[in-house]
């Protein structure tokens, strides 16, 4: 049993039902041959209007005009089927955003004409934008807690964590640059008897005070201050030679006895000072930047074993605080 032809006309009806918008642009003449109705409902500008390629770009937003006719022109001449994204300007002066599906029309060689369709994808870029906004705020929320997780919660300087991790990366450094690196670890002295003496809130308070020091101190962006562990700071100091690194030390211990405050020990004008273990190592493959903290270390245990209020960098005493008031210039100027 033969079907009977279809008019075409049943195929336009069906095409101008659905929310695609048909087109036709003919090549030769440079003009559309046929729009579909609906683009009056989605854009506002009459089926009539859309006569020329002018018609077509002049309702495409600035932003975006010259990239989709460039673009659209470039794909047509090489005969290239193609799509593209592009804000449409509505008859009452917002846009819409369109997705193009263009499809080139050759006769042999020659382009005939281009046909394709319009859809409305406004809503589906709503969504991009909305799922961009909060791929930003998760990053924004990510770095943040990134940040959080490698502070001290008390002083608000890094943490031994990002300690760690500061002094692998330096000690890599100065291996591949073979240039020195320093550390300083700091102790507060006597703080277990200052917290019973003067309780946890003074002495948190103490603490924070000896962070910020040590921070003024740590002057180079390559520098860092870090809490180490309950009353201990420490300081990394890359690319910086022993000599260079007792002078900060000095000005660290300087510091914090300058912050005047009272320890409460019974001692007459006794005030709060720390010990200092200054260490320097030219990494190498022999070593490890844990041979550093143990050196480091050790230098603290003979600055603490002295009396404290002191430094000690390769088993050599450095002056205490009282004695430094007077030459405190020729080591302060150590900066960027």
């Amino acid at each position: 049993m033969s079907q009977s032809p279809v008019d075409l006309s049943f195929y336009q009806t069906l095409l101008e039902s659905t929310k695609a918008i048909p087109w036709q642009f003919e090549w030769g003449p440079q003009r559309f041959s046929y729009i579909g109705p609906q683009i009056e409902t989605l854009l506002g500008w009459p089926q009539a209007s859309w006569q020329s390629t002018e018609d077509w770009a002049e309702r495409i937003h600035p932003e975006d005009r010259q990239r989709a006719v460039e673009y659209c022109s470039e794909q047509s001449l090489q005969g290239q089927d193609h799509e593209l994204d592009y804000r449409a300007l509505t008859a009452d002066g917002g846009y819409v955003w369109i997705r193009d599906v263009v499809h080139v029309v050759r006769d042999g060689e020659q382009i005939t004409a281009l046909m394709g369709f319009m859809f409305d994808i406004s809503e589906q870029k709503k969504q991009e934008q909305q799922l961009r906004l909060m791929n930003q705020q998760l990053e924004q929320m990510n770095q943040q807690l990134k940040r959080i997780s490698s502070l001290d919660g008390l002083t608000g300087i890094p943490n031994r964590r990002m300690f760690d991790q500061s002094l692998e990366n330096e000690w890599r450094r100065c291996l591949r640059e073979d240039a020195p690196l320093s550390l300083l670890l700091i102790d507060v002295d006597r703080f277990r008897d200052y917290n019973s003496y003067y309780g946890h809130l003074i002495g948190d308070s103490c603490l924070k005070q000896i962070a910020l020091v040590t921070q003024m101190v740590a002057k180079r962006s390559s520098d860092l201050a870090a809490r180490y562990s309950g009353e201990e700071f420490a300081v990394i100091l890359p690319k910086t030679d022993s000599a260079e690194a007792g002078q900060v030390a000095q000005d660290l211990l300087y510091r914090v006895e300058q912050l005047a405050m009272p320890h409460g020990d019974g001692k007459p004008n006794s005030v709060v000072t720390v010990s200092i273990g200054v260490a320097t190592l030219m990494p190498d493959a022999e070593t490890t930047c844990a041979d550093l903290v143990v050196k480091a270390d050790e230098q603290l245990y003979l600055a603490k074993s002295h009396g404290g209020n002191r430094l000690f960098s390769e088993g050599r005493f450095w002056k205490t605080a009282q004695q430094l008031d007077a030459g405190l210039g020729d080591f302060l100027s150590r900066g960027g």
